[in-house]
């Protein structure tokens, strides 16, 4: 079953960690997001495969939108 990551807050894509294929374990960075001045890892809940990267960096993201896919 796939994991989707989402956004927790509007934010800019500050950096990507992780790249299609990439094989992650729970607790990993996958992203960091940046809010008024602030950097905010993403991080993984689970351990799993990246199948998507739906954003890069300087792309906006609004809450609740999909930023990476986990299988």
């Amino acid at each position: 079953m796939a994991e989707l990551v989402a956004a927790e807050m509007v934010a800019n894509v500050h950096s990507v960690a992780v790249s299609v294929g990439d094989q992650v374990d729970a607790g990993a960075t996958l992203l960091i997001l940046e809010s008024m001045k602030m950097e905010i890892p993403v991080l993984s809940e689970d351990a799993g495969l990246v199948s998507e990267v739906k954003v890069g960096p300087g792309d906006v993201v609004q809450e609740g939108d999909v930023l990476v896919v986990l299988s």
